[in-house]
C-alpha cells in the first residue's frame, strides 16, 4: 500500500499543529500563571537572628502604589508570570528620610500564594528565609459551619465474643 502525497501532507500539517499547541501550552504555563504575593513588614526571627521592621514601606508595582505598610502590617498584589519586579520606598524611622530600592524576584513554580518578609529580604537573607508559601487558616465562620461527627455507638455495651 502506497501513501499518497496528499495523505503525507495531511500528517505533516497535523504534526506541526500539534507542536504549535504544545508550544503555546508551555508558554502559557510559564508566563500566564497567576500568583498572589503577600508583603510582610514584620520583624524577622530565625535561629537567634532578629531583624527589626522599618517604620514604613511603600510597595510600587509597575509604577502604581499597591501597598503602604507600617511596622507589623501585611499587603498583597496579584501578578502573572514567574518573575516579579517591584520598587520599595523605605522609611526606617518616623519622620526619617526614605530610600528607594528596586527588586526583581523569581517566583517559585510550586507556589500560588507567596509571602515575602520585607525586612529579611532587605537584610540580604536568601529566598529560603524571606519567601514562604501562604497557607490560609480556616476562619471562625468556616469552623462554625463544619459539622461535628461523633461515634454514635460510644457508651453502648459490647456483647460480642463472651
Amino acid at each position: 500500500m502506497k501513501i499518497k502525497k496528499r495523505d503525507k501532507a495531511t500528517w505533516i500539517v497535523r504534526g506541526v499543529t500539534l507542536l504549535i499547541v504544545i508550544a503555546i501550552a508551555v508558554l502559557m504555563f510559564i508566563i500566564g500563571r497567576g500568583h498572589t504575593i503577600y508583603f510582610d513588614n514584620k520583624p524577622f526571627e530565625s535561629a537567634g537572628d532578629k531583624i527589626e521592621a522599618p517604620y514604613k514601606v511603600e510597595v510600587l508595582v509597575g509604577g502604581e502604589k499597591v501597598a503602604r505598610l507600617k511596622e507589623g502590617e501585611r499587603g498583597m498584589v496579584e501578578t502573572m508570570g514567574q518573575s516579579f519586579d517591584m520598587q520599595l520606598v523605605i522609611t526606617k524611622e518616623k519622620n526619617g528620610k526614605s530610600s528607594k530600592v528596586k527588586v526583581s524576584l523569581p517566583i517559585p513554580y510550586n507556589m500560588d500564594g507567596v509571602v515575602i518578609n520585607l525586612p529579611a529580604m532587605l537584610a540580604g537573607k536568601g529566598p529560603e528565609d524571606y519567601m514562604t508559601e501562604f497557607v490560609p487558616t480556616p476562619s471562625s465562620a468556616e469552623l462554625e459551619d463544619e459539622e461535628v461527627v461523633t461515634d454514635e455507638t460510644e457508651g453502648l455495651m459490647d456483647f460480642g465474643d463472651e
